[in-house]
């Protein structure tokens, strides 16, 4: 049977197009078994029998058994002063999507990247762990980070991977320190208790000098630069109980987004009879003089500043820098009520650390929704730079009713309400020292939540020692609890003080 020309077309069209059909598939499946493959870890496996490639603290070593895959496996050996971090920094390409996994087993594994987060597991045999992530449009390198806890037992590593396109850069260590440094010595041993409520867990090395030379239990007062119905003082004048003083509060930089300038407010210079700046700084100086830091809060209710992209994230560490250098404040304080950025935010304070060095101050001053979950922006704000972090005073006012840890509700104003919602923050991977109550001086310095000054003490007995607790006890106790803090100084002075004159004394006796 003789084929047309028209069949003999369509024949030729059909082969044709099946052709190219073929050759489409193929190469789709080329390039993704290339980018399957395209693991960016070196050394993953630790089969070179030895931690080429990887920077790690002293006595992890390569074994050879428990392995997940191959003949070796990494083991981190955690000490009362490290978490046994081993690190490696990749050379990786901005606004890309990548996929960290690695097989760990033992207890308080964590998995990271350092700017960005992590995840963990306790774990008696090899558990697959994954962390996704995304980096910013300046990122071209990472430093991926692997540890257990302190003082707790080994943890062994295998087949560590980072998936997604490979870099074009030379690997620069990315914020954050890939060297744990030892705790602090008011950091207690015990490892905190893991329970089904957090879904982060801390990044990794506490700061020995963290937070310069502050007590072991400070209180904490806001000093207004305004003039609102509460007493006004000179900054030298705050009652000597107060260990750090906040300066309320540094104002938006329009001429350069993220960024922020400090004054004395012309309504309290006239308060006061006249306040230069010369007499300003002159007072940090003073309180400087008698052991106290001072540090410039930025936001407060009406704040408008906003940290979200790489340009303003270095605006806001350079000007406040400026500012450290300027008046001689000792670090920042973040009291952002409109929204925050937890990754730059997060990079904003770590290029603020680089440039201050390890004495700065750092504290956030969430409201309470901000940490009811390890979630929400703040929560993962601190979590992000708790290496570099010295404090969080959140706010126990003006919250209503809120979730405690044990899922229960409660009300402010009472030592359920301060104990049970300090455990969120204590069991979501905040270190004990790293957690503050902060509280109202008076009924007239917020429109809700005034605990007296006693319950605040039986609350920081509760979580301290485990006594003096309301219906609500924590599962542990939190010795190294590191204090209060009261909005604001000036409502304090207005009310004699009963603050002060009543937290502080109790504070020194706790253990």
């Amino acid at each position: 049977m003789a084929y047309s020309h028209r069949h003999f077309s369509l024949i030729v069209v059909t082969v044709l197009l099946v052709i190219a059909s073929v050759a489409v598939s193929l190469s789709f499946m080329h390039s993704t078994k290339i980018f399957a493959a395209s693991n960016l870890v070196i050394n993953p496996g630790f089969e070179a029998g030895n931690l080429s490639s990887w920077s790690c603290d002293a006595g992890d070593v390569t074994v050879s058994t428990p392995v997940h895959s191959g003949a070796y496996a990494l083991q981190v050996t955690p000490s009362s002063s490290t978490t046994g971090q081993c690190t490696q920094t990749v050379s990786v390409q901005p606004n890309t999507a990548y996929t960290l996994s690695a097989y760990l087993d033992g207890p308080y594994a964590y998995l990271g990247v350092n700017g960005y987060g992590n995840t963990w597991t306790s774990s008696s045999s090899y558990t697959q762990l994954t962390y996704a992530f995304t980096t910013t449009s300046s990122t071209t390198s990472v430093t991926l980070y692997l540890h257990g806890w302190y003082a707790q037992a080994n943890v062994y590593v295998d087949d560590v991977a980072l998936l997604g396109p490979a870099g074009s850069s030379t690997p620069t260590p990315t914020p954050g320190g890939p060297t744990p440094t030892p705790r602090p010595t008011n950091t207690p041993t015990a490892t905190p208790t893991p329970t089904p409520r957090p879904t982060v867990t801390p990044t990794p090395t506490p700061c020995t000098s963290c937070g310069g030379s502050l007590p072991k239990h400070v209180l904490t007062g806001y000093w207004q630069d305004f003039v609102n119905g509460a007493a006004t003082m000179r900054l030298s004048a705050v009652n000597a109980n107060y260990d750090l003083i906040a300066v309320a509060f540094a104002n938006a930089d329009s001429a350069h987004p993220g960024g922020v300038t400090f004054s004395i407010d012309s309504g309290l210079s006239s308060a006061l009879g006249g306040y230069s700046a010369a007499q300003f700084t002159s007072d940090i100086a003073t309180l400087h003089s008698q052991g106290k830091k001072v540090i410039i809060s930025v936001g407060g209710q009406n704040g408008t500043i906003s940290v979200s992209d790489s340009t303003s994230a270095t605006n806001f560490a350079n000007s406040v820098y400026g500012l450290m250098q300027t008046y001689g404040f000792d670090g920042v304080d973040i009291d952002l009520e409109n929204g925050i950025n937890p990754t730059y935010m997060g990079s904003a304070l770590q290029q603020l650390s680089s440039k201050a060095g390890s004495r700065l101050i750092i504290t956030l001053a969430p409201q309470t929704i901000d940490m009811q979950s390890t979630s929400s922006g703040y929560f993962q704000l601190a979590l992000n730079i708790k290496n570099i972090l010295t404090l969080v005073n959140m706010q126990y006012y003006n919250s209503g009713t809120m979730l405690g840890c044990d899922g229960n509700v409660y009300t402010q104003g009472t030592e359920n309400f301060l104990t049970a919602l300090a455990c969120i923050q204590l069991q979501g991977g905040l270190r004990p020292d790293q957690v503050g109550l902060g509280l109202p001086a008076s009924s007239s310095a917020a429109s809700g939540g005034y605990t007296s000054p006693s319950v605040v003490n039986a609350a920081l007995d509760c979580l301290a020692t485990g006594t003096n607790c309301g219906s609500f006890r924590p599962s542990t106790t939190y010795p190294a609890i590191r204090g209060a803090m009261t909005w604001s100084i000036s409502w304090d002075a207005s009310n004699s003080y009963n603050f002060a004159n009543t937290v502080k004394p109790h504070l020194n006796s706790l253990p």
